[in-house]
Protein backbone atom coordinates (compact mmCIF):
# COMPACT_ATOMS: atom_id res chain seq x y z
CA UNK A 1 0.00 0.00 0.00
CA UNK A 2 1.07 3.92 -0.80
CA UNK A 3 1.76 5.53 2.44
CA UNK A 4 2.23 9.24 2.59
CA UNK A 5 4.42 11.43 5.53
CA UNK A 6 3.36 14.98 5.69
CA UNK A 7 6.03 16.93 7.89
CA UNK A 8 9.35 15.32 7.32
CA UNK A 9 11.04 16.29 10.91
CA UNK A 10 12.10 14.11 13.39
CA UNK A 11 8.57 12.19 14.02
CA UNK A 12 8.03 12.18 9.57
CA UNK A 13 11.39 10.60 9.31
CA UNK A 14 10.56 8.09 11.58
CA UNK A 15 7.14 7.33 10.64
CA UNK A 16 8.31 6.71 7.41
CA UNK A 17 10.85 3.70 8.44
CA UNK A 18 7.82 2.47 10.50
CA UNK A 19 6.00 2.34 7.24
CA UNK A 20 8.42 1.27 5.07
CA UNK A 21 10.00 -1.83 6.99
CA UNK A 22 5.94 -2.63 7.31
CA UNK A 23 6.55 -3.31 3.75
CA UNK A 24 4.57 -0.26 2.49
CA UNK A 25 5.39 2.54 -0.49
CA UNK A 26 6.53 5.76 1.55
CA UNK A 27 6.39 9.65 0.01
CA UNK A 28 7.75 11.85 2.07
CA UNK A 29 6.71 15.55 1.79
CA UNK A 30 7.46 18.77 3.58
CA UNK A 31 7.09 22.84 2.67
CA UNK A 32 10.21 22.80 3.04
CA UNK A 33 12.03 20.83 0.31
CA UNK A 34 15.35 21.18 1.97
CA UNK A 35 13.76 19.64 4.77
CA UNK A 36 12.73 15.88 2.72
CA UNK A 37 16.34 16.03 1.31
CA UNK A 38 17.96 16.63 4.85
CA UNK A 39 15.03 13.46 5.87
CA UNK A 40 16.31 11.28 3.09
CA UNK A 41 20.18 11.84 3.85
CA UNK A 42 19.26 11.19 7.85
CA UNK A 43 17.31 7.75 6.56
CA UNK A 44 20.12 6.18 4.66
CA UNK A 45 22.43 6.76 7.76
CA UNK A 46 19.85 5.17 10.03
CA UNK A 47 18.79 2.14 8.41
CA UNK A 48 22.02 0.81 7.67
CA UNK A 49 22.50 1.38 11.60
CA UNK A 50 19.09 -0.52 13.01
CA UNK A 51 20.38 -3.39 10.08
CA UNK A 52 23.13 -3.37 12.35
CA UNK A 53 21.57 -3.90 15.36
CA UNK A 54 19.31 -6.58 14.42
CA UNK A 55 16.46 -4.27 14.32
CA UNK A 56 15.49 -5.28 10.58
CA UNK A 57 17.09 -7.34 8.50
CA UNK A 58 17.28 -5.21 4.52
CA UNK A 59 18.58 -1.75 4.73
CA UNK A 60 18.87 -1.33 1.00
CA UNK A 61 15.22 -3.05 0.36
CA UNK A 62 13.75 -0.97 3.08
CA UNK A 63 15.26 2.06 1.86
CA UNK A 64 13.75 1.43 -1.62
CA UNK A 65 10.37 2.04 -0.74
CA UNK A 66 10.59 5.49 0.53
CA UNK A 67 11.44 8.10 -2.19
CA UNK A 68 10.25 12.30 -1.49
CA UNK A 69 7.31 14.15 -2.97
CA UNK A 70 8.06 17.34 -4.04
CA UNK A 71 4.08 18.22 -3.94
CA UNK A 72 1.71 17.04 -1.96
CA UNK A 73 -0.31 15.97 -4.29
CA UNK A 74 2.38 13.39 -5.69
CA UNK A 75 2.73 12.58 -2.16
CA UNK A 76 -1.53 11.87 -1.20
CA UNK A 77 -2.25 10.78 -4.41
CA UNK A 78 -3.19 7.23 -4.74
CA UNK A 79 -1.89 6.98 -0.96
CA UNK A 80 -3.99 4.37 1.52
CA UNK A 81 -2.77 5.88 4.86
CA UNK A 82 -1.80 9.83 5.53
CA UNK A 83 0.29 10.54 8.28
CA UNK A 84 0.65 14.31 9.13
CA UNK A 85 3.67 15.56 11.48
CA UNK A 86 3.94 19.36 11.07
CA UNK A 87 3.81 22.18 13.54
CA UNK A 88 1.58 21.38 17.00
CA UNK A 89 -0.96 23.92 16.00
CA UNK A 90 -4.46 23.42 15.14
CA UNK A 91 -4.61 26.00 12.84
CA UNK A 92 -1.85 24.63 10.58
CA UNK A 93 -3.12 21.50 10.81
CA UNK A 94 -6.66 22.11 9.84
CA UNK A 95 -5.38 23.97 6.80
CA UNK A 96 -3.25 20.90 5.39
CA UNK A 97 -5.51 18.82 6.00
CA UNK A 98 -8.67 20.51 4.24
CA UNK A 99 -5.69 20.15 1.58
CA UNK A 100 -5.26 16.81 1.66
CA UNK A 101 -9.09 15.93 1.66
CA UNK A 102 -9.12 17.27 -2.19
CA UNK A 103 -6.35 15.59 -3.03
CA UNK A 104 -6.36 12.40 -1.29
CA UNK A 105 -8.15 8.81 -2.37
CA UNK A 106 -11.77 9.23 -0.57
CA UNK A 107 -11.01 5.64 1.09
CA UNK A 108 -7.53 7.00 2.10
CA UNK A 109 -7.29 7.10 5.97
CA UNK A 110 -6.07 10.65 7.31
CA UNK A 111 -4.05 10.58 10.44
CA UNK A 112 -2.46 13.45 12.71
CA UNK A 113 0.30 12.92 14.61
CA UNK A 114 -0.27 15.28 17.79
CA UNK A 115 0.51 15.46 21.36
CA UNK A 116 -2.38 16.81 22.90
CA UNK A 117 -4.58 18.15 20.29
CA UNK A 118 -7.95 16.41 20.04
CA UNK A 119 -9.30 15.18 16.58
CA UNK A 120 -12.30 16.87 16.75
CA UNK A 121 -10.58 20.45 16.75
CA UNK A 122 -8.12 19.02 13.91
CA UNK A 123 -11.07 17.71 11.84
CA UNK A 124 -13.92 19.33 12.50
CA UNK A 125 -13.83 21.09 9.22
CA UNK A 126 -13.63 18.06 7.09
CA UNK A 127 -16.94 16.49 4.96
CA UNK A 128 -15.12 13.62 5.40
CA UNK A 129 -14.23 13.20 8.91
CA UNK A 130 -15.68 9.94 9.28
CA UNK A 131 -12.16 8.74 8.11
CA UNK A 132 -10.18 10.74 10.47
CA UNK A 133 -8.25 10.26 13.41
CA UNK A 134 -5.14 11.08 15.95
CA UNK A 135 -2.04 7.98 16.05
CA UNK A 136 0.07 9.60 18.71
CA UNK A 137 3.51 8.18 18.98
CA UNK A 138 6.13 7.68 21.18
CA UNK A 139 9.38 9.67 19.82
CA UNK A 140 10.96 8.14 17.56
CA UNK A 141 8.11 5.80 17.19
CA UNK A 142 10.38 3.26 14.62
CA UNK A 143 12.00 2.63 18.50
CA UNK A 144 9.34 2.97 20.62
CA UNK A 145 6.46 0.70 19.09
CA UNK A 146 3.48 1.97 21.42
CA UNK A 147 0.83 4.45 19.11
CA UNK A 148 -2.36 5.87 20.69
CA UNK A 149 -5.11 6.10 18.07
CA UNK A 150 -7.78 8.72 19.04
CA UNK A 151 -10.95 9.39 17.29
CA UNK A 152 -13.21 12.10 17.35
CA UNK A 153 -17.49 11.09 17.97
CA UNK A 154 -17.71 11.37 14.15
CA UNK A 155 -14.87 9.12 13.73
CA UNK A 156 -16.26 5.57 12.26
CA UNK A 157 -15.20 2.47 14.24
CA UNK A 158 -14.26 1.40 10.83
CA UNK A 159 -11.54 3.68 10.81
CA UNK A 160 -9.92 2.84 14.12
CA UNK A 161 -10.03 -0.67 13.39
CA UNK A 162 -8.18 -0.75 9.95
CA UNK A 163 -5.71 1.84 11.78
CA UNK A 164 -5.49 -0.61 14.32
CA UNK A 165 -4.66 -3.27 11.93
CA UNK A 166 -2.17 -1.23 9.81
CA UNK A 167 -0.31 -0.38 12.39
CA UNK A 168 -0.07 -3.64 14.33
CA UNK A 169 1.16 -4.89 10.28
CA UNK A 170 3.82 -2.13 10.77
CA UNK A 171 5.18 -3.65 14.33
CA UNK A 172 3.50 -0.76 16.18
CA UNK A 173 1.66 -1.44 19.45
CA UNK A 174 -1.37 0.70 18.72
CA UNK A 175 -4.08 1.32 21.91
CA UNK A 176 -7.57 2.71 21.67
CA UNK A 177 -8.30 5.60 23.27
CA UNK A 178 -12.26 5.09 23.81
CA UNK A 179 -13.14 8.68 24.07
CA UNK A 180 -11.10 11.90 23.39
CA UNK A 181 -9.23 13.76 26.37
CA UNK A 182 -6.27 16.21 26.15
CA UNK A 183 -2.79 14.62 25.90
CA UNK A 184 -4.23 11.14 25.37
CA UNK A 185 -3.10 8.08 27.66
CA UNK A 186 0.65 8.23 27.71
CA UNK A 187 1.27 12.10 28.26
CA UNK A 188 -1.39 12.49 31.13
CA UNK A 189 0.14 9.16 32.51
CA UNK A 190 4.13 10.87 32.10
CA UNK A 191 2.94 14.37 33.26
CA UNK A 192 1.33 13.33 36.38
CA UNK A 193 4.79 11.83 37.23
CA UNK A 194 6.27 15.07 36.19
CA UNK A 195 4.21 17.32 38.34
CA UNK A 196 4.90 14.85 41.23
CA UNK A 197 8.83 14.85 40.21
CA UNK A 198 8.47 18.65 40.36
CA UNK A 199 6.57 19.10 43.27
CA UNK A 200 9.17 16.27 45.30
CA UNK A 201 12.33 18.00 43.67
CA UNK A 202 10.92 21.74 44.20
CA UNK A 203 10.06 21.09 48.08
CA UNK A 204 13.40 19.83 48.89
CA UNK A 205 12.44 16.04 49.41
CA UNK A 206 14.81 14.71 46.84
CA UNK A 207 17.83 16.15 44.13
CA UNK A 208 16.87 15.67 40.49
CA UNK A 209 19.82 13.26 40.14
CA UNK A 210 18.31 10.82 42.81
CA UNK A 211 14.18 11.41 41.52
CA UNK A 212 15.64 10.06 37.78
CA UNK A 213 17.64 7.10 39.58
CA UNK A 214 14.49 5.86 41.04
CA UNK A 215 12.43 5.53 37.97
CA UNK A 216 15.91 4.19 35.78
CA UNK A 217 17.03 1.84 38.62
CA UNK A 218 13.46 1.30 39.80
CA UNK A 219 10.00 1.48 38.55
CA UNK A 220 11.49 2.02 34.75
CA UNK A 221 12.95 -1.76 35.33
CA UNK A 222 9.46 -3.33 35.92
CA UNK A 223 7.33 -1.23 33.87
CA UNK A 224 10.01 -1.26 30.53
CA UNK A 225 8.07 -4.92 30.18
CA UNK A 226 4.85 -4.60 32.66
CA UNK A 227 2.03 -1.83 33.29
CA UNK A 228 1.40 -0.28 36.39
CA UNK A 229 -1.92 -2.28 36.75
CA UNK A 230 0.15 -5.71 35.92
CA UNK A 231 2.75 -4.15 38.16
CA UNK A 232 0.24 -4.33 41.34
CA UNK A 233 -1.65 -7.59 40.50
CA UNK A 234 1.74 -8.72 41.21
CA UNK A 235 2.86 -7.53 44.28
CA UNK A 236 -0.05 -8.88 46.50
CA UNK A 237 -0.48 -12.48 47.02
CA UNK A 238 -3.71 -12.75 45.56
CA UNK A 239 -3.83 -10.09 43.29
CA UNK A 240 -4.73 -6.77 42.44
CA UNK A 241 -7.90 -6.77 44.80
CA UNK A 242 -5.34 -7.97 47.71
CA UNK A 243 -3.45 -5.00 46.69
CA UNK A 244 -5.68 -2.41 47.23
CA UNK A 245 -7.32 -3.91 50.07
CA UNK A 246 -3.67 -4.03 52.04
CA UNK A 247 -2.58 -0.32 50.48
CA UNK A 248 -5.58 1.29 49.22
CA UNK A 249 -6.06 3.67 52.62
CA UNK A 250 -2.12 4.43 51.84
CA UNK A 251 -2.69 5.43 48.04
CA UNK A 252 -5.89 7.51 48.50
CA UNK A 253 -4.19 8.92 51.81
CA UNK A 254 -0.92 10.42 49.62
CA UNK A 255 -3.37 11.00 46.28
CA UNK A 256 -5.10 13.87 48.28
CA UNK A 257 -1.41 15.41 49.11
CA UNK A 258 -1.05 15.67 45.26
CA UNK A 259 -2.94 18.58 43.99
CA UNK A 260 -3.14 16.85 40.44
CA UNK A 261 -4.68 13.84 41.52
CA UNK A 262 -8.82 12.86 41.87
CA UNK A 263 -10.27 10.23 44.01
CA UNK A 264 -10.74 6.68 42.30
CA UNK A 265 -13.88 4.87 42.41
CA UNK A 266 -14.79 2.34 45.34
CA UNK A 267 -15.75 -0.11 42.95
CA UNK A 268 -12.53 0.01 40.75
CA UNK A 269 -10.32 -3.17 42.87
CA UNK A 270 -13.96 -5.59 41.18
CA UNK A 271 -13.53 -4.52 37.68
CA UNK A 272 -9.72 -3.98 37.96
CA UNK A 273 -9.38 -7.93 39.50
CA UNK A 274 -12.09 -9.25 36.91
CA UNK A 275 -9.82 -8.01 33.97
CA UNK A 276 -6.72 -8.69 35.26
CA UNK A 277 -8.08 -12.60 36.40
CA UNK A 278 -9.21 -13.18 32.89
CA UNK A 279 -5.60 -12.29 31.63
CA UNK A 280 -3.88 -14.39 34.55
CA UNK A 281 -5.96 -16.86 36.59
CA UNK A 282 -5.26 -16.71 40.88
CA UNK A 283 -3.62 -20.07 40.60
CA UNK A 284 -1.04 -18.82 38.09
CA UNK A 285 0.27 -15.52 39.80
CA UNK A 286 2.85 -16.95 41.77
CA UNK A 287 4.16 -18.60 38.24
CA UNK A 288 3.56 -14.87 36.71
CA UNK A 289 5.59 -13.12 39.67
CA UNK A 290 8.62 -15.78 38.92
CA UNK A 291 8.52 -14.90 35.06
CA UNK A 292 8.30 -11.28 36.10
CA UNK A 293 11.59 -11.93 37.98
CA UNK A 294 13.51 -13.46 35.55
CA UNK A 295 12.53 -10.22 33.12
CA UNK A 296 13.72 -8.24 36.01
CA UNK A 297 17.50 -10.07 35.95
CA UNK A 298 17.69 -10.17 32.52
CA UNK A 299 17.21 -6.16 32.53
CA UNK A 300 19.44 -5.81 35.24
CA UNK A 301 22.57 -7.90 33.13
CA UNK A 302 21.20 -5.97 30.00
CA UNK A 303 21.75 -2.33 31.71
CA UNK A 304 24.72 -3.57 33.26
CA UNK A 305 26.69 -4.57 29.95
CA UNK A 306 24.86 -1.69 28.56
CA UNK A 307 26.89 1.06 31.16
CA UNK A 308 30.17 -1.09 30.58
CA UNK A 309 30.37 -0.82 26.88
CA UNK A 310 29.05 3.05 26.46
Amino acid sequence: MKTAILGSGLIGRSWAMVFACGGHEVRLWDQDPAQVEKALAHLARTLPEMAEAGLIDAAETVHTRIRGAAALAEAVGGAGFVQENIVERAEPKQALFAEVERLAPADAILSSSTSAIMPSIIFEGLQSRARCLVAHPLNPPHLAPIVELCGAGFTAPETIAAARQFMTSCGMVPITVKREIEGFILNRLQLAVLNEAFRLIAEDYVTPEDLDKTVTDGLALRWSFMGPIETIDLNAPQGVADYLARYGAMIRRIGDSQAAAKPWPDDIAASLDAARRAEVPRDKLDATTAWRDRRMMALAVHKRNAEKKH
